[in-house]
Order: structure tokens, then sequence, then C-alpha cells
């Protein structure tokens, strides 16, 4: 079972596409000026770790053109171009082996007003922007008349050194593995699959496996930045986003221009507190999709809950051929979640199943999991895996895990089980250390951030855009609620749309603690 934090590679694939729903020099750049005129490229020297490369990267040009096909799909229209950034292997050799960043871009369309680049993250992490970057821009048209829009696939992940650890087999067949196990057995089936997997992970990234943290993306994107001849960077992070944004702003407050961070990751959380945010938020969604139906909550959940205890014992048949497991069945349940406009479909697939059918269901965790009808499947949680196991330092064992399900069963009947296997599940006998108990964010002196909440967000909930606008300091943090449902805000509300857009284009910063309600 995927772990959820990869929602906003998730959002972005399949819920903003519904409610909208891995290469390819730049030109004037911001000063950071409120009235956003556009300014000449930087003169200044590189700062920073960037001060250390040699010239060959950072005075590269970058050799725009035709973008191809991406996994995803065909090569994106002529409005985009691509093109590859060379950066360091290990940026504690900067002197050294060199990989590709690969990025798309599409120029702003009002060049005599035009602010700089506005670098995009749809999170995961292990999303692909060059593959989101174009089915985005119908929500961005107002952003690029200003600005060059600018994505890019983080190291490790599609066209950038992109990790694949299991075939699309070896893929289908750990679907059967039961992530919520419930004998000795099946505890060590689980856990020989995770350990495999990280073997599999080592073996298609070699020495990269312990060079695609976020922090080691965070200084690929002020190389990026300095390239791209922009004296600042202004930035857009979604979900996982977000933290990628916070460690940017903590490593480089001093170039910080205008970040906004949308679907929050708590900056507070370790991996047991990060595993129950999520329980927390999923529960609410689902408490809030029970509602809407007129059904009571604990009532429904509970009814969920004894389903999928029934998928355990006996998964169903759908129409493929293949079973609905119980692992799939919560996946299935988890998509719809993301986004209101799905919850009709939420709705469908349960009734389905309570009627013997599995097939609904476990096309919502197809979708998920990104397995076209061929049974290939994508690669996202692969990358998501090996940055968030590079990055988190906690490693429960087992024993432990099994002390804290109690607490994540009564957070959640339905995600509780799972969310808490997981925590000992995800990076059993990594191959790699990971590097800390929490990300660092703080950000003394940076220009002011702009921090968007959804209060029904259920993958990144509510309460870690509070953590993330107070640890990035009380003079850079700014807070903007939304009161919707669904996982992001901007895009959601005509408020927040309003709210976001003038900050980015006209540095106008909100009170912080501002309410949308619409």
């Amino acid at each position: 079972m995927a772990r959820f934090v990869r929602s906003t590679a998730l959002a972005a694939a399949a819920v903003l596409v519904t409610g909208l729903a891995a290469a390819c020099g730049g030109g004037s750049s911001d000063e950071g000026n409120d009235d956003g005129k556009a300014s000449t490229p930087p003169t200044a020297a590189p700062s920073g770790p960037t001060a250390k490369l040699p010239a060959s990267l950072t005075s590269q040009k970058l050799d725009w053109g035709r973008c191809g096909a991406t996994s995803d799909g065909p090569a994106p229209g002529d409005d985009w171009q691509c093109a590859t950034l060379k950066v360091p292997l290990d940026w504690k050799k900067p002197t050294g082996e060199t990989i590709g960043i690969a990025l798309i871009r599409g120029k702003a369309t009002d060049k005599d007003s035009r602010i700089g680049s506005l670098l995009f993250n749809f999170g995961g992490p292990g999303g692909s922007g060059i593959s989101m970057m174009p089915s985005y821009a119908a929500l961005t048209s107002q952003l690029q008349e200003r600005y060059d829009l600018v994505s890019f696939d983080p190291r490790g992940v599609a066209a950038s050194e992109g990790v694949r650890c299991r075939s699309d087999k070896e893929i289908q067949a750990a679907e059967s593995v039961d992530s919520t196990p419930d004998t000795a057995a099946e505890e060590t089936s689980y856990l020989k699959d995770s350990a495999d997997f990280g073997k599999g992970c080592q073996e298609s990234a070699g020495p990269l496996m312990a060079h695609v943290s976020t922090t080691d993306t965070a200084r690929d994107m002020d190389l990026m930045r300095h390239v791209l001849g922009d004296r600042k960077l202004h930035y857009f992070g979604i979900s996982y986003g977000t933290e990628l944004g916070g460690v940017y702003a903590h490593l480089f407050p001093q170039n910080v221009g205008r970040l906004v961070l949308d679907a929050v990751v708590d900056p507070s959380a370790g991996t047991v507190g990060h595993a129950k945010n999520q329980t927390r938020g999923f529960q609410r969604a689902l408490d809030n999709y029970l509602k809407s139906t007129g059904e009571n909550p604990k009532e429904g959940s509970q009814k969920i809950a004894d389903l999928l205890k029934k998928i355990d014992a006996d998964p169903l048949p759908t129409s493929s051929g293949r079973k609905l497991t119980q692992s799939l069945a919560l996946t299935g349940i988890v998509l719809p979640l993301y986004s209101e406009q799905t919850w009709a479909g939420l709705t469908s697939a349960l009734d389905a199943a309570e009627q013997g059918d599995g097939s609904e269901l476990l096309a919502l965790a197809d979708s998920y999991n990104e397995r076209d009808a061929t049974g290939r499947y994508g690669t996202t949680t692969h990358s998501q895996r090996v940055i968030s196991c590079l990055d988190d330092k906690e490693r429960p064992t087992i024993e432990e895990t099994k002390k804290l399900l109690p607490q994540f069963r009564k957070i959640s009947p339905v995600f509780g089980e799972f969310m808490g296997w997981d925590t000992a599940g995800w990076c059993h006998n990594w191959p790699v250390a990971g590097q800390h108990e929490t990300p660092e964010v703080s950000a003394p002196g940076a220009d002011r951030v702009l921090v968007v909440g959804n209060t029904g967000d259920p993958a990144t909930p509510y309460e870690g855009a509070r953590k993330m606008a107070d640890e990035l300091g009380e003079d850079v943090g700014v807070e903007l609620t939304w009161k919707g449902e669904g996982h992001g805000a901007y895009g959601s509300s005509s408020c927040v749309d309003d709210t976001v857009n003038a900050y980015l284009l006209d540095g106008k910063v909100p009170e912080d603690g501002k309410v949308c309600e619409s």
C-alpha cells in the first residue's frame, strides 16, 4: 500500500485535473519590488553553496527546445519548452559528478510587465513537474501573463534520473501482501516485501540513492534560480512542495521572493506524527463525506471498517478478473476523499462493494497507483519512497509499531490500522540512513511567505499550516485559511485565488490569519 503523503502528485494528476479535476536561457528577473516591474538580470556573484560551484555550472546556458513525450502521455504543445540543468550529484562535492534536472517552461505572455520565473513543485514527493505543469496552466493563466511558469522533475523523479524499484509484474504481485498483518507469517511477508523494495530501489538508483533528499533538491532550486536569471526565487509549492519550499527558505532566506505554500505539510511532525496527522485528516474528510450523504459519521465509519475486515478475509471479485484486496480497497476509498467533486464516485464504489463487486474500488485504486489498462504502473511511489526514507531518520520497529496501533485505531477505525503499520513497513531495513527527525524551515530575515491551509484537507491537515507559519518565523509566515474540502485551496476558492494572485503579481501581503469562506 502506498503511503498517502504522495497526495500532491495524486492531487495534481487525478484530482486537480477533475476540478480544473519526466529536457528543455533566462531573461529579465524580479528585484523583489512591490510594483512587480521587471528588472535586469542579476550581476552579483553567486552566493552560498552556489558560489562554490564551477563556472561550468553557474554560467551554464539552458538549451530550451521542444519537449518530448513524458511517461504519462504525449509531448506538451508548442507553448512549452524543455531543457536540462546540470547540478552536482553530491552537493558536498560541487566540482564532482553531475546529473541532469529536467525543466519545463511556459513563457510569460506579457513580456513588457514580466516579473521573472515562478517555479512550481506539485509534491509527492515524487511528482513530475514536467507532466503536471501544462495541465495546471489553465488555472494559472493570470499568473503566466507576468511570470514564466517553470517546473521540474526533482532528482530521482521521472526524467531526472528517475528511480524504478520494481517491474510491473512485481508491483502487481506485491498488491497481495497484507499491509495490516494479522499473523506472524503475514508480518514476515509484510516486512520482507518492504526490505525487497528498498533493495530494488538501491539497484536502480545506485549512488543517487544517498543524494535525493529534500535538502539536495532545495539546493538544486537555488542553482536553478540563478541560471534562470532571477535574483530571488518566486515559488508555488503544493503539499510536499510546501516542505520543499520551507527547507529552501531555511537554507536561502536572503533569496526568498514570493513563496506560496498550499496544502501544508506539518514541519514539526516526524514519521509517527505525520502518520497520525494523515489518519486524522482522512478520517475528518470521511466524516464530512458521510455527513453529506446524511449518514452518521461514527456509524458510517464503522460500517466501512467492517467492510474492509470482510475484504481482508475474502477479497472481492472484479470485472477484470483481479481480486480487490483490503489494501486496494482502502486505497480506492482514499482517492475520492481528495476532492468533494469525487465524493459521488465513492458512494457508488462502496455500494457496489457492499453488494460483493470490487470493480469500482479497484478502478479507483488503480488510478491512485498509476496503473493503466495494459497493466503498466507509474513510478511516483518509487521516487516518493527513496526521497522520504532518505529524509526521515525515525524508523519505528515492529514492536514499537504494535504499541502504537491502539492510538491509531482510536483516531480512525478505517485508516488507523493501515497508517500505523505503515510507520514500520515504509522504510524497513532501508539501505540508506535517514537525515533528520523533522525538517528545518525557520527562515529569519526572509521576505513574507504565504501559507495556505484548508480546513477539510485530508492529506495535509489544516493544523499544519499554522505550524509552518510559526516555524518560518513571526515576521515571515503569513497564514491564509480556506474553509473548504479537498486537498489544496488554490483553484477551489475565488477568495484564495484572488489573495494568492495579488500576492504573487503585486506583492500584496494579506493580514496574517485571513479567512476565506468562498
